[in-house]
């Protein structure tokens, strides 16, 4: 078993779970993730898959995405990036645009907080989703 740091070892379910996560861009549910990795681990069990995603998002292994009001998504790319969810179907993708540097010095110029990260998340609709004109 590899470790991830040194309070977390990389069991073999949770290196599939992680494997399985990073192939998709589709940012997957939990339930998404337990079918996907079902195919490898027939046997694992959906708590086991809820509760490795959600240590491997505590560790920042993965971000863990809360969209909408929806139910949460899981997103292998940790990479600093914004996202975009689909206002019909909950679609959510990746954008890849610069990150708003000035943003974070205004929030901590109107609040007492030290502001370490934020997260933009845009709502449309999808190419899917737009009726044809």
């Amino acid at each position: 078993m590899n470790e991830l740091d040194n309070n977390m070892r990389l069991t073999s379910q949770r290196q599939v779970i992680l494997e399985e996560l990073k192939k998709v861009k589709s940012h997957p549910t939990a339930n998404e993730v337990y079918d996907m990795v079902r195919k490898r681990l027939p046997r694992i069990g959906l708590g086991t898959v809820y509760r490795n995603l959600d240590l491997l998002a505590e560790k920042g292994i993965i971000n863990k995405l809360e969209v909408g009001g929806e139910q949460k998504r899981f997103d292998g790319d940790t990479s600093p990036h914004y996202h975009i969810r689909c206002v019909k179907c909950n679609q959510v993708e990746d954008i890849f645009i610069e990150r708003a540097k000035g943003l974070e010095k205004s929030a901590a110029s109107s609040c007492k907080y030290k502001i370490l990260d934020h997260h933009v998340q845009f709502s449309g609709i999808c190419c899917k989703c737009l009726p044809e004109t």
